[in-house]
This record gives C-alpha cells, structure tokens and sequence, in this order.
C-alpha cells in the first residue's frame, strides 16, 4: 500500500520515520520515497494486516520519545496504487526487510578471538537500481567489512580498569556500541551525567526501546552516572546505563585490551577465496529472509550473463602515453625515465634558465646524518636537468619539551627567512609522526604553517626512512618530482588530449569533522583547474568559512571567468554530491558567460565492489574495470591492491542531466576513460591515486585549512602545496 501525510514531510524526517514504523510494525516494512510512504507486509499475512489505525501509530512514535517526532501532529492519507511500483521503491523495500527482520538475517562470523577482543565479519548492504537492457531494474548490494568488538560490556571494561577513579579520563571520547542493536553503528561518549535524578531515569526508562537498555537504567552503576553518546555526525545525544554497551576497539585504545592494533588488522585483510564463501553465505541469508516478504534474488550482476555492463580499456591505464619535456613519450610505469630522458614537460617561469639553481634549505631536527641523502639528491636534480643549491640547518631537540621544541623551530625557521629558501627540505623525528592530533600539535604542522604562511614549498621526511634500505631509495624517486611540481614545474602531461572537453576544474568543500563536537567544520570551498592535457593550470581557494555544505553562488561565478571560459566545454568534477543550488548556479552562470559544463559527482563511499574471477574463486579486480549502472552512473576500479592489503575501493561517477542549454551529458563511458586517464597526473608520488587529479587532495586542503594553515597571500596560485 501506499500512503502520504499531512504537511509533507523531509526527506531525512521521512527516511527516519519509515525506519520506526518498521521497526514497530509486526510482518510489516515501510519506506519513504518522496513524496509517499509505501508499506510491504509479509506475502503470507492477508490484506487485513494493512487494516491498521496508521495514525495511532504515528502518535504512539511521538509517545516514545523519539524527539525529531513528538511535537508532530500528522494527517494520514491512503494513496491508490495504480500504476506499477519503481525499481527505486523495490529496492527500498528489500533494504528495510534486511535492515529491520527480526531476528537479524545475517551472521556474525568471529575470524579472531583474544583476550575478549574478537575481529568479526559483518554483511553491510544498501538499496540500488540497475539499468539492463533499458530497464531500471531493482537490486541490493552486499559486501561485508570486519569490525573489531570487545566481547566485555563497556561497565565490566570501566568496573575493572586500574583507572576508574578518572571515569572522565578513561571514558569520555571512547567509542562504543549498543549491545542491543537499538542504533546501528559506533557511537562516542561525549558526556557523563553524575548521579542522575530517579525523575531523570524514569524519564528514560519510559523512552527505552527494549529491555537490555531499561535494565541497565536500573542497576547500581546507573546510580552512579550515566553515559551521553553521539552516533555518527548527528547531534542528538543518546543516554545509556554502562551495562547496555560495549566498547569499540580503536587505534589508540587497543593496548587497554592486551592486543596489538597491528594484529587486529592483519585480520581483516580477507583472502579471495574466504570472501567467495561469506559472499555466498550472506547472499543465502539475504535470500531467506527476502523471501518472507515475496521477494526473489536473481544471479549477481557478472560478465558472463551481462557483458554490456562492464568496460576496460582498450590499453591498459599504464600504457598510457605521457609527454615529458623535449617531446620525449613516456609512460606512467617509467615516469623517472621520462624525467631523465626528457626532463620536466613545462619549467615554472622562475626556472626558465636551467642554470639557475633550486635554493634549497635542508632543517635536520633528527640525529641521523643526511651528507649522502643530499649528494644523491642532488645529482638526481642534475639528472632532470635542474641545478640546486643547498643550506643545511641542524638542531637538537634533546632535553626539550614539546612545547620548547615547536618554540625553538619556530626561531629556527624564522633565522632561515633571512637566506630566502625556495624549498625546505626537513627531517623530523620519528615521535612527531604520533603528534599531529595532541594538543600543541606536531612539529610537522608547524614547520608547515610557517612556510606555507611565506610562500615557501616544504617536503617533510621522517628520520625512519632514511634508516629503512627499502626506503631510501623509494623516497628519492618519490620526492623529487613532488619537489619539482610543488616549485611550479609540470614534470609531464598527457601525450593525448582529452577530447570530452577543452579543460577540468575540481570543485569542493574542504571539511572534517569536529573531534568533540557535533557537526563538521566547513573549511573552504576550492577548485583546482586542469587543461586539455591535464596540465594543472592553477588553484582558488575561498577565504572564508562556509556554513553548511553548498559553495555559495558567488564563489561558483569566480570560477569561470567569461573572458577565459567563453565559447569552451568544461567538465566540473565535484567531490562528493552536488548540494542545493550548486547546479543551477553553475548553469545559469555558464549560459550567461556563453560555456558548456559537462557536471560529474565524484562520490568513495557506499560504492559496489568489483570482482575478477579466475578458477571459479573471486579475486583483485583489474584497474580500470568499470560497472556500467545506467546511462549516466557507472562504478570505477581505480586502484590495484594486493591481496594482503585487502581490496580496491571503487570510484561511484555520476552525470548530472537536464533539459538546459548550458549542460552536456557524454556518454558515461566516455566519462570513465577520462577519469581513469587524469589518475595518471600525480605529480607527488609515482602511484597512482584513487581520485582523479582536478579532486585529488580535498581532504588534505581540508585539513591544512581546519589547522589555519593555508598561503593567506596565494588564495589563487599555480604550485601544487598539498602534494
């Protein structure tokens, strides 16, 4: 059936609403799909089931305490079915049966067990729609991830830990998780409610969705204090007695359980061969419990049956070729050749002059000494046809506190203004690696923020690779094109150019998330512009913190400046979805100045994986391999990954589409290749990364910003500083 209430409702109201109805209704799942609620009951129950007072079911939601709902008064209103129900809604149907069946459809499967801490293999799935043959069809995705769980209730865990006289200390940020289910996912102790009121505790113990959580809302510790948790970035705070959690187990509270974090996480590192049988044991699951509600699963989308679906290069991405200088090809596997050969594809203008030297400043705060290091790095420079002038700065931090020594390189750093550096070289020590997060903040941040703050490159080195044979060799073949690219030189760009379009902007709010508090802090909004070539053009940052998550219009008009973009096709990647108006802004802006934008979301969560099949048994997907979703949706494999370092995260590429003169939408597997080839840009580092390069370091922009580290004078420039 369906149904619709009065006043309309919001999408995250309604999504959240369809959750408790189903969570409260026996045989029966709900889902909201705008502007309708529609229900599903259990194909072997009558059409009587439906039979229900819905409003007295609304109303007894608001009674529950649920507080997004209990001063909501709504009208129900019975909606005829009568046309055929969309893919979209089935799937959502499907969802809501695994996310809600009683008892809980898939299994929890213990890969380790030590000390009471276990790794465990968990089905995670979501609603999505597949195009075949033209047709929308409905589809669930199922993968599975490891968590790790103490088997201890978060009381048991404070009761007898040697530092439950400091419960703020010991509890406060620490994740955990209900032991009743109540609300999925970890959650994070922001408060503790000292002897709470028995009017207090009443209150919830009346509220309490089921009896683990009323029970512990009545025993001694409860008497004691009460916990205040946050789930996810919402900001409502959940109250529980101890005795209802459990604590998570994470990076930094692992030793409190007597295991090793690295240990954990050898474990949840899957072979192929164990994900085939958890695939087919949680796809059985999932079966079951579809069942129930008339659902049938068909086969999992593979090559064999729906060929047309999937796509791969006709050259394999590192075949691609790439232009050095001097007009020397290359490619992505010998890009130190090409340098060698060819040297860098575009000299900054500073260094038009090959003769004119790099000013480089090495910082050693490490007690390692580094004579070698700069003799190779040195002639490795030469090798690429650029001639360097070194500084070398040592100081010891022994005997000083942490507080001294970020006061002592700040002196530092300020003595070295005085030779005017172009780039600063420096060697931390091994102990900064841990401090980013601490209160006074690292060594690293701070070397950064006064360079940065001074127009000054900077590439950090910690002591340990230097003293690793593996790496010392790696770092010089990865640091010296960074060093080069962050001073302004292009060392290589597409030999081909990109047809889809004649330039690429990435568009983003740089953001985290606040550590303590609710929300997320809304960095800056930035662009990074690309030719048609991938050649970095320049960057923009806006200077100024922007609420909530829309860049605003006037930012996106800065842009495209007509007298640069008029007459041209630009395709925008954005990092993550479009929000609000961002799409109308850009294509009024684009029709006014006389562009095209072709517009892609960018999205790395919540994305299908991709499998290869040799021998009947699952394995690496091949990078380049994409899923074809729909027309304007497809899946990429941007990443190889080893088998011990677990399994390549796809890319999800979405194309916006509209009835608009100014927006062009390519065929989605056109959109494929050009993102798979602009991974082949980054100039930092000889890996490919998993963003295409116009996106590629949002999140380190963001945490740079979040730091007020950011060149205040270079809001718009053409070095790459976040490599």
């Amino acid at each position: 059936m369906c149904f619709q209430l009065k006043p309309e409702i919001e999408q995250e109201e309604g999504i959240s609403l369809s959750f408790h109805l189903s969570r409260i209704l026996p045989h029966i799942v709900v889902i909201w799909d705008k502007p309708y609620f529609y229900a599903l009951g259990q194909f072997k129950n009558s059409m009587q089931d439906f039979e229900i007072d819905w409003e007295s079911m609304l109303e007894q939601i608001a009674l529950e305490g649920i507080k997004d709902f209990s001063d909501r008064t709504w009208q129900f209103q019975e909606v005829p079915l009568t046309q055929t129900v969309s893919a979209n809604v089935i799937s959502l149907l499907a969802y809501q049966v695994l996310k809600t069946s009683k008892p809980y459809p898939f299994s929890s499967i213990t890969a380790l067990s030590k000390n009471g801490v276990q790794v465990r293999r968990e089905a995670k799935f979501w609603a999505e729609t597949i195009e075949i043959d033209g047709t929308l069809q409905a589809a669930i995705t199922l993968t599975f991830k490891s968590k790790f769980l103490l088997t201890k209730s978060l009381a048991d865990f404070y009761l007898n830990h040697p530092e439950k006289d400091n419960p703020e200390k010991l509890l406060i940020d620490l994740n955990v998780r209900s032991l009743s289910g109540d609300i999925q996912g970890n959650g994070t102790i922001t408060q503790l409610i000292r002897e709470p009121s028995l009017v207090h505790k009443q209150k919830l113990i009346e509220q309490a969705k089921n009896e683990i959580s009323k029970k512990a809302l009545q025993d001694d510790l409860s008497n004691k204090f009460l916990v205040a948790i946050k789930f996810g970035k919402g900001k409502k705070l959940y109250e529980y007695g101890m005795t209802a959690l459990r604590p998570c187990v994470t990076p930094e509270t692992a030793s409190r359980f007597g295991v090793k974090w690295g240990d954990l996480l050898k474990e949840t590192k899957i072979p192929y061969k164990k994900r085939t049988e958890l695939l087919a044991t949680y796809k059985k699951e999932a079966e079951n419990a579809l069942n129930n509600y008339g659902f049938e699963l068909g086969i999992s989308i593979n090559s064999r049956h729906y060929p047309e679906l999937f796509w791969q290069p006709q050259v394999p991405i590192e075949d691609t070729p790439l232009l050095f200088g001097n007009g020397f090809i290359g490619v992505q596997s010998k890009i130190l050749t090409g340098l060698s050969r060819g040297g860098v594809y575009r000299r900054h203008h500073k260094f038009s002059d090959p003769s004119r030297p790099i000013r480089i400043t090495v910082l050693n705060l490490c007690e390692v000494g580094l004579d070698d290091f700069i003799q190779k790095l040195k002639e490795r420079l030469k090798s690429y046809k650029f001639e360097s002038l070194f500084v070398t700065k040592s100081i010891s931090l022994k005997n000083l506190s942490d507080t001294q020594a970020r006061a002592k390189v700040e002196e530092v750093v300020n003595e070295l203004m005085e030779i005017k550096p172009e780039i600063v070289l420096a060697f931390l020590p091994q102990s900064d690696r841990n401090a980013d997060e601490e209160d006074g903040g690292s060594l690293y941040y701070k070397i950064y923020d006064l360079l940065l703050s001074r127009q000054i490159a900077s590439q950090m080195i910690y002591e340990d690779t230097l003293k690793n044979p593996d790496y010392y060799k790696n770092i010089l073949n990865q640091v010296v094109p960074g060093i080069l690219a962050k001073l302004g030189n292009l060392p290589f760009v597409l030999a081909e150019p990109l047809e889809i379009a004649d330039c690429f902007i990435g568009l983003d709010i740089s953001r985290e998330s606040k550590t303590k508090l609710s929300g997320t802090m809304n960095a800056c909004a930035s662009m990074r512009l690309y030719g048609k070539q991938g050649e970095f053009i320049r960057y923009l940052l806006k200077d100024s913190l922007i609420p909530g998550e829309e860049i605003p219009k006037q930012f996106l008009e800065g842009l495209l400046p007509k007298k640069e973009f008029e007459g041209k096709i630009v395709l925008i990647y954005r990092d993550g979805r479009f929000c609000g108006q961002e799409v109308a802004n850009l294509l009024e802006w684009a029709e006014a100045i006389g562009c095209k934008l072709i517009l892609v979301e960018c999205r790395k969560s919540n994305i299908p994986r991709l499998y290869n099949l040799v021998n009947k048994t699952i394995a690496a997907p091949e990078k380049g391999l994409a899923l074809r979703i729909s027309s304007t949706e497809a899946v990429l494999v941007t990443t190889q990954v080893t088998e011990k370092l677990g399994l390549a995260h796809p890319l999800r590429l979405t194309v916006i589409t509209a009835n608009h003169p100014a927006l062009i939408s390519p065929p989605i597997e056109q959109v494929v290749e050009t993102t798979l080839k602009l991974t082949l840009l980054h100039h930092g580092a000889l890996k490919m990364p998993r963003l295409p390069m116009p996106i590629y370091g949002a999140h380190r922009m963001a945490k740079l910003r979040l730091k007020g580290i950011y060149p205040s004078s270079m809001l718009e420039g053409d070095r790459q500083f976040w490599l």
